[in-house]
């Protein structure tokens, strides 16, 4: 995150880079289809075109995201990222699913991929920048784990396949008819898998996801070192609004503790878990098996002998 001033500017770099790349592109693929005369070529550069939307789903996904929170939502709204995400996959899977209809429609009727040479040109420029944007925009998404900058990687992904597949399929479909075809239904496979794993890890992350055992560890070792007087932990649950995270947690203290040192110690673990971890708690404090102490004992011996140099008096004056 160093070289990103925020996780906004971030999604903001990935999503403004990806409608620049996706506009030249674009351009390219319209003058060459207009200057060869290619309908095929003109369509395919209005759907890049198109690929500009999921970058815009992005960029709105982090504008909402880094709005601050409000009366409606008190935890911000860093969940938008993740139904950014999920709507990209739903677009994501609508390519997959175009190419395996057009795949299957291609070896059904025998009919190979054919472009000319400076088509082919083009469309080979076109994958390899494709494939560097989809490169770029999944490390950034794993380095500020972005789920929707890595979803976006994969719309790229998508497109520097499907040109590559052109190239591909115009180059060997003279000798293989069928090689356009069955390429295509794999590629659509792999896009559809991947469409899956984000849906799944999206909407599991909405869902409320339990912390992984490396991080509970560090929570529970930042919360024991509060105070040597706390026994244990338990009930220890996270909750992810993007950046803005919360903890609630159950922690045993000494049964014969009192309110005001029980309360400093709960502060206490407040405070090492936000500047260790950087999260919000709110920490629920109950007693450990009730000890009692040796002032405590030595006051309820003192009151049964009261009580019963009372009882003996009140025998002796009847």
């Amino acid at each position: 995150m160093s070289l990103f001033t925020s996780r906004k500017a971030a999604g903001y770099l990935e999503g403004w880079v990806s409608i620049g790349v996706n506009l030249v592109i674009f351009l390219a693929k319209l003058l060459v289809g207009r200057s060869v005369g290619s309908v095929a070529m003109v369509a395919d550069a209005w759907h890049t075109l198109s690929d500009s939307l999921t970058s815009v789903v992005v960029l709105l996904g982090f504008w909402l995201a880094a709005r601050p929170a409000d009366d409606r939502h008190h935890f911000g709204h860093g969940r938008a990222e993740a139904i950014g995400s999920t709507i990209i996959a739903t677009l994501l899977a609508i390519v997959g699913i175009s190419f395996l209809r057009e795949s299957i429609s291609r070896l059904l009727n025998h009919r190979p991929a054919t472009f000319s040479t400076l088509a082919i040109i083009v469309f080979s420029i076109s994958a390899v920048v494709k494939e560097g944007l989809a490169i770029f925009s999944l490390w950034l998404g794993k380095k500020i784990k972005s789920p929707s900058l890595v979803a976006d990687a994969w719309h790229h992904r998508s497109d520097s396949i499907a040109s590559a597949l052109i190239v591909v399929g115009a180059l060997l479909g003279s000798r293989f008819w069928w090689m356009d075809g069955v390429l295509g239904v794999g590629v659509s496979g792999l896009i559809l898998a991947a469409t899956a794993s984000i849906f799944r890890s999206s909407i599991s992350y909405l869902l409320g996801e339990s912390p992984a055992p490396g991080f509970e560890a560090r929570v529970r070792e930042a919360i024991l070192q509060a105070d040597d007087r706390l026994e244990s932990v338990h009930h220890l649950h996270v909750h992810e609004y993007g950046e803005h995270r919360e903890v609630t947690v159950h922690v045993r203290l000494p049964g014969d503790m009192n309110l005001d040192e029980a309360h400093t110690i709960a502060s206490q673990v407040e405070k090492n878990l936000r500047e260790q971890l950087k999260l919000e708690s709110t920490i629920h404090v109950e007693p450990a098996e009730f000890k009692v102490s040796s002032k405590v004992k030595k006051n309820e011996a003192e009151r049964e002998k009261e009580k019963k140099a009372e009882e003996n008096s009140s025998s002796e004056d009847s």
